[in-house]
């Protein structure tokens, strides 16, 4: 992966954290960040920037909330996309946390390790190859929330169209998969395991909410 990947996909990473004073002053870094992208991925990430800049903080934040903690449909833990509430998204949630602490990546308990955020920061500055893979298998899961975020008119379908530009293009096989999980949604048997919480209220990681 090359350092233009990996400068794009950190930047992602960042904007799809909380918007707080932290991420507002961290800005002219990001910006400075998304101009070394590549073109498709700097016009889309351009967009959210703009978006950024325009709204009160505030409502910035009102607008995340809405988007990410009160709807599933928009969900950025990306084994619920494949698992749902199930025994086997624990498994997967553990998959994903394993491959971190094997490169020496502890992103703590703060956050689910299958968080697209956390994902998109281990591929850029952790270990690139695993990152890489993590994404492309779950390219599906990330195809499908960047369509719910595109029908709720999110400004983040921006980031994601930015993330997506980092990965390999859309083939048949990838969009009858994305078509069928959109069909029939997330699992829901929970028979054994509380459900993972989709949504967690309120976070805090390296200062980010």
């Amino acid at each position: 992966m090359n350092e233009s990947t990996a400068a794009a996909r950190l930047a992602a990473s960042w904007l799809l954290w909380y918007p707080d004073d932290a991420l507002i002053q961290r800005l002219p870094e990001i910006t400075q960040v998304v101009e070394e992208c590549p073109p498709k991925v700097r016009t889309a990430l351009r967009q959210f920037l703009a978006y950024l800049e325009e709204v009160p903080l505030l409502d910035a934040q009102k607008d995340y909330v809405a988007t990410f903690d009160m709807k599933r449909k928009a969900c950025p833990y990306l084994t619920y996309w494949t698992d749902g509430d199930t025994r086997n998204r624990g498994f997967s949630i553990l998959r994903f946390k394993q491959a971190y602490l094997a490169s020496g990546f502890d992103v703590g308990d703060a956050e689910l390790p299958d968080h697209l955020a956390v994902v998109l920061e281990f591929a850029a500055i952790g270990n690139t190859l695993t990152g890489d893979a993590l994404l492309v298998e779950h390219r599906v899961a990330i195809g499908l929330l960047r369509e719910a975020l595109g029908a709720l008119g999110s400004p983040y379908v921006h980031v994601l169209d930015a993330v997506l530009a980092t990965l390999p293009a859309m083939t048949p096989q990838i969009a009858e998969r994305m078509a069928a999980l959109a069909k029939s949604g997330p699992p829901v048997e929970t028979v054994g395991l509380d459900p993972f919480p989709t949504a967690p209220a309120s976070v805090e990681i390296g200062g980010r909410r």
